[in-house]
């Protein structure tokens, strides 16, 4: 791009998607081992915005140690007779995409969350400043946004300044998100679509509704609105919503012919409120993780700043590759904290009532949007760490899911299960009691005695068991 000779490496769309590994980078950014990090957009009065300034708050890069991770805030302050605040988080989340353009920056996630990578090779070449990143900022804003008519750029490295920025900023988003409840989706008659991932997801489409934030959390249905009149040909879409296939899964026919477009074919069906079937595709920048446990046939959650292992034994790394890429992963789903206040977070499911494990932090920011019925029965980190332990937790606060598991057992009375010996060898007395107290295990493969029995599906009915000895069986 001509409008970026001055800066010393390129500039384009061909690098969204670009990823910077540690071995690669000079610098980082925030990121998973910084607490304190954020990004905000913020509509001002024309005299509070001085057009086109950059200002640096604390070390600028080339004073930055090689290797260093630092607390980082991106500040873009905008004004403008025709922008008002609810503009603000479309603003905040094209930062995302308007740093990915610059050849060796990778900016990943949004708000609270951010990590940002500059490479060697970017340094060497001479994007040793911010002051290059702000110009950057500043012209793709004007040119995609010409109603911005003065913008002016902070970054901040200071740590005490970012961490007193941080907090402010988690002010601003709250009352952003608190804005958007209340509306309910069946009141409206679209909903609106964003693209701005699939550089890192190239099948993913986020249905945002009323009740169903995007998956970074940073996009509300009001900011989807806003966003696609002041933009009608960018990344954040109307969605008609057709007509109504599923109301208690989400399905509708409009959703699934507009994400079957932008995913160019790859993704045909969207189920926008369970974690089964065709759930909805999840990225990469989400903020958490509702993950199936089916030893206990409930949910767990966790979170992306969670440090520890959950109760599954799995790292929020390791379910997030199994979860993103725009795929449709079941018992793996992305989603926002926000969500987990909306009364269609996962209600196909049983919403909360079969949430079963959320870390302290998150359960805090959430517990006054979790019915009463459930509201001391889930389990946090603190409170258990195996699946042994929150089985009992389960059992002892009497959660909603063990009726589940009673409802299961009781459809399967040891009558109705018959036992076939094969070549005259005859089954352990123990295998009945054994299948019996596992049958509420849905999805997984049992094993006892030698004899396998696999269950599908979430929801059990059964008439009869026959348990053969299989013939793998040494």
């Amino acid at each position: 791009m001509s409008m970026f000779q001055d800066i010393p490496v390129d500039v384009g769309i061909a690098y969204e998607g670009e990823r910077i590994r540690r071995a690669e980078m000079y610098v980082e950014f925030g990121g998973p081992d910084i607490k304190f990090k954020f990004e905000l957009a913020r509509v001002r009065r024309p005299e509070e915005v001085k057009d086109g300034e950059i200002i640096i708050v604390g070390p600028d890069i080339k004073d930055i140690p090689e290797g260093s991770s630092v607390p980082f805030g991106i500040l873009v302050e905008v004004a403008g007779s025709q922008l008002e605040e609810e503009l603000e988080g479309i603003i905040e989340r094209r930062i995302h995409e308007f740093t990915n353009y610059v050849h060796g920056f990778m900016h990943l996630n949004q708000r609270y969350d951010i990590w940002c990578r500059l490479s060697k090779e970017a340094f060497k070449k001479g994007f040793n400043s911010f002051i290059y990143l702000g110009k950057v900022l500043i012209r793709l804003y004007k040119a995609d946004f010409p109603i911005i008519e003065k913008i002016q750029v902070t970054f901040i490295t200071d740590p005490k300044e970012v961490e007193r920025m941080y907090y402010e900023a988690l002010r601003i988003y709250e009352a952003r998100d608190a804005k958007a409840r209340g509306l309910k989706d069946e009141d409206v008659d679209e909903f609106y679509g964003c693209t701005l991932c699939q550089s890192f997801a190239p099948t993913h489409v986020c249905v945002i509704t009323p009740q169903r934030y995007s998956n970074c959390g940073a996009i509300s249905w009001f900011d989807g609105r806003a966003a696609s009149k002041v933009d009608p040909k960018g990344p954040i879409f109307r969605i008609p919503k057709g007509e109504c296939l599923d109301m208690v899964r989400g399905e509708y026919s409009g959703v699934d012919k507009i994400v079957q477009e932008k995913s160019l074919g790859a993704i045909k069906r969207v189920h926008l409120y369970t974690a089964f079937g065709y759930p909805h595709t999840s990225c990469g920048c989400f903020e958490a993780i509702a993950f199936y446990i089916p030893e206990v046939d409930g949910f767990g959650v966790v979170h992306r700043d969670f440090k520890g292992t959950a109760v599954n034994g799995l790292k929020f790394s390791t379910m997030a590759d199994t979860t993103g890429g725009g795929r449709q992963v079941d018992g793996f789903h992305g989603i926002s904290i926000e969500y987990m206040r909306s009364p269609k977070f996962l209600v196909a499911d049983g919403g909360w009532e079969r949430v079963v494990w959320v870390p302290k932090a998150v359960y805090e920011r959430v517990k006054d949007f979790v019915p009463e019925k459930v509201r001391d029965k889930v389990a946090t980190d603190e409170d258990v760490k195996t699946i042994d332990e929150l089985k009992e937790f389960l059992k002892a606060k009497g959660h909603p899911v063990v009726s589940r598991w009673k409802l299961v057992e009781a459809e399967v009375k040891p009558a109705e299960v018959k036992v076939e010996e094969t070549a005259g060898v005859a089954l352990p007395q123990q295998t009945q009691a054994t299948v019996l107290e596992g049958v509420s295990i849905s999805g997984v493969p049992i094993t006892s005695g030698g004899f396998k029995i696999t269950l599908k599906g979430a929801r059990i009915n059964i008439d009869k068991v026959i348990i053969r000895r299989s013939s793998s069986t040494s």
